[in-house]
């Protein structure tokens, strides 16, 4: 296939710089023509995995060549006129360099191995996806749009599917290739400045033996044309321009310039033309460089991915139709499991993709009606089937997180073991030999596991945050809101103590609702009165009187989004007798009991004051608890439910063995320190290391975050 940054060019029509670095400029082709282009593209190249390196310094080299350039123009500024195209470089430079920091940080050395290389055609040893994004960039005149990107990668595809590495690798690679040719660009300005330069310097030497010395001309322009045997546009226009505006003393060289054009069939309206146009046409070029590399910046890349891979559009035909309820972060999470086993394998990930969904099939009908979902077989404990059904080979890398899995408790413990023994026999060994009784080496030892096993713990459990990685929860996508089958209500357990503090209570109710306006969220306060000698207690109804007019507020303040979003559960003190005091029943626990109770369709009696519509209650799936200083993240609410109503994380109780053996009853997401309470707690400060500690913000997460998926 020929290389698009090779094309013939006449001695005049461009400067005089190596073929390799001429911009990538080829034909310019409709999106119907760039599809088929992408297909012969595809039928035309041979791949194979992993490689050399080739990108990292490319970009350092393109880096060195732009920043000179750019050095070079500010310094030619000065003096003299640039090209427009040299100004959008100039003015854009420093969007360039973010766009080079960003290639950089997001392109590890060893991020190709895991990309197809190509074994022919002019981009050999280079990664497959990267021809893709230079050839769209050269027959789009680097102009990218979302347009263009898909049906090029589209028309490609329906040759030979990427893999999703590939997928998620084209904005990177667009990035390496926009400034690619943007090198090229700057080299070609380069050189066009260098010919004009020298054409200034050949116009002041004629001018001044004209006027000096006339007889003397003849050599001057001899040594000229001995010097330029193919002239450059650059150097011929700028000669001509700079001759015109002079003394006609001169005429010899111009003579000259004009017999060499007429040799190449030009004259010199049509070189100066011609320049124009090549200005023109390079200025868009840059432009259009410019603009998308804004364009990678603002670029939709999750659903790019989504319409574009093989894997997506064969999950979706998920029997048990969960697939498509799903967020992006589970669906990404999926793909990557296609995409890991896929890769120890000798399978493509289509392929692997297709096998979970004929697995899932296969159960469409059972009791068991979770493992009629594809995700069945692509988290948890369904992964290993599809494993052997793929005949995956184990990495050795993998060997130990899946025995830590396998046997946590057995792991865990056999670890601290080895490690104090590790420590203490061979101390014990040399005490032995120099003579020490065996009752005083009885006691050594015992001593020293004491000491060694808090260093064996601290050892251990670094070591398992490293090799044993969290495994996220899938979740369904409730994005556009909670639906009412999986209502959920926020609940507050706390205390009444003082006026001041019940104002702090419903302020941050309001503050955990304008975070989490779910139109199916309720939030309420679930209240006992401090503990007291006596059943009341003098002060008593004040507060409950400020409560619940305080409720009654927000209710009415936010009456207009729903009639009753917040709510009071208080109770009254009960007699306790081991205590010898009166107060809430089991406190925390209780209160979190009765309510249950009642959301169960039990009765409300444990309360003695409730405030709010009760008929919103019945609908309740799910509850949150918060302590009165914890802080609910917006939508947090709404990622919880969405993890809890997924299919895959629904208790399964077994009445034999009387317990939940699948799916979860209860979530306890991460939890952080707020900035409040960072700059409140002596605690916080002493063990941060830092009184001015500014820790992350949110104090309830239900995310594990990585590169482009989470879940919780």
């Amino acid at each position: 296939m020929e290389n698009p940054a090779k094309t013939t060019m006449s001695p005049i029509t461009m400067p005089d710089f190596s073929a390799e670095e001429q911009p990538l400029r080829g034909e310019l082709l409709s999106i119907d023509l760039l599809k088929q282009f992408a297909r012969t593209l595809a039928q035309n190249g041979r791949v194979e995995n992993g490689g050399p390196n080739l990108l990292l310094p490319r970009l350092a080299s393109n880096e060195k060549i732009l920043r000179d350039y750019n050095e070079r123009t500010l310094e030619a500024e000065k003096s003299r006129r640039i090209t427009p195209a040299a100004e959008w470089l100039l003015d854009n430079f420093h969007l360039i360099e973010e766009q080079i920091r960003t290639a950089q940080r997001h392109l590890p050395r060893g991020f190709n191995r895991q990309l197809p290389q190509l074994l022919n055609g002019p981009w050999q040893d280079f990664p497959r996806v990267y021809e893709i994004a230079l050839e769209l960039i050269s027959h789009t005149d680097g102009r990218v749009d979302s347009s263009h990107l898909n049906s090029f990668v589209a028309g490609y595809q329906e040759v030979v599917p990427l893999k999703l590495g590939e997928l998620w690798a084209i904005p990177i690679m667009l990035r390496l290739a926009l400034i690619e040719n943007l090198r090229r660009v700057a080299v070609m300005l380069s050189g066009a400045r260098k010919d004009r330069d020298q054409a200034d310097d050949w116009v002041g030497k004629i001018l001044e033996v004209a006027e000096n010395n006339p007889s003397q001309l003849i050599i001057i322009v001899g040594e000229m044309a001995k010097g330029y045997p193919s002239l450059s546009r650059a150097f011929a226009t700028e000669f001509l321009q700079r001759m015109q505006e002079k003394s006609p003393a001169a005429k010899l060289a111009v003579s000259w310039i004009e017999e060499r054009l007429a040799e190449d069939g030009l004259t010199i309206a049509q070189l100066i033309q011609s320049e124009s146009q090549e200005q023109a046409a390079t200025q868009v070029s840059v432009g259009n460089c410019i603009g998308s590399l804004r364009f990678l910046d603002t670029m939709d890349w999750r659903k790019f991915v989504e319409e574009q891979s093989v894997v997506e559009q064969t999950l979706r035909h998920d029997p048990a139709k969960i697939y498509l309820r799903m967020d992006f972060a589970t669906r990404d999470l999926y793909r990557h499991t296609v995409e890991r086993i896929a890769r120890y394998a000798n399978k493509s990930e289509l392929e692997v993709a297709v096998l979970a969904v004929g697995l899932a099939k296969k159960n469409v009908g059972q009791m068991d009606g979770r493992r009629a979902h594809v995700g069945f077989f692509l988290t948890g404990k369904g992964v290993k089937i599809l494993e052997r059904a793929a005949e995956m080979r184990i990495p050795l890398r993998s060997l130990l997180p899946r025995i830590a899995r396998q046997f946590p408790l057995a792991f865990y413990l056999g670890s601290i073991l080895a490690v104090i023994l590790a420590v203490t026999v061979p101390w014990l060994q040399r005490m032995a030999e120099a003579g020490i009784p065996n009752w005083l080496l009885g006691l050594m030892a015992l001593l020293a596991g004491l000491c060694i096993s808090q260093l064996a713990v601290s050892l251990v459990n670094w070591f398992v945050t490293i090799f044993v990685q969290p495994s996220p929860l899938p979740r369904l996508d409730f994005s556009e809101g909670i639906p009412l089958a999986h209502a959920t209500l926020v609940v507050v357990p706390t205390m009444l103590t003082s006026p001041s503090g019940i104002e702090n209570l419903l302020e941050a109710l309001e503050v955990r609702y304008l975070a989490n306006s779910d139109h199916h969220v309720y939030f309420a306060l679930l209240a006992d009165f401090q503990d007291a000698p006596k059943e009341h207690h003098a002060g008593d109804d004040e507060l409950l009187q400020q409560v619940s007019k305080g409720v009654e507020a927000l209710n009415q303040k936010y009456k207009r989004d729903r009639p009753s979003i917040f709510f009071l559960f208080q109770r009254p003190r009960r007699w306790n007798a081991r205590e010898k005091i009166w107060m809430g029943y089991e406190r925390k626990r209780g209160k979190l009991a009765d309510l249950n109770h009642c959301l169960r369709g039990g009765s409300v009696e444990c309360f003695s004051r409730i405030v709010g519509d009760l008929s919103a209650l019945p609908h309740i799936q799910y509850v949150i608890t918060l302590d009165t200083d914890t802080q609910l993240p917006r939508d947090a609410a709404r990622q919880l439910a969405a993890t809890m109503a997924h299919p895959l994380n629904r208790p399964i109780y077994d009445t034999e063995k009387g317990l939940i053996v699948e799916g979860y009853t209860i979530l306890q997401p991460r939890v952080a320190v707020s900035l409040p309470s960072a700059g409140r707690s002596r605690f916080v400060k002493l063990f941060s290391g830092d009184p001015g500690i500014d820790p992350y913000t949110r104090t309830v997460s239900d995310v594990y975050q990585d590169v482009f998926h989470e879940g919780s």
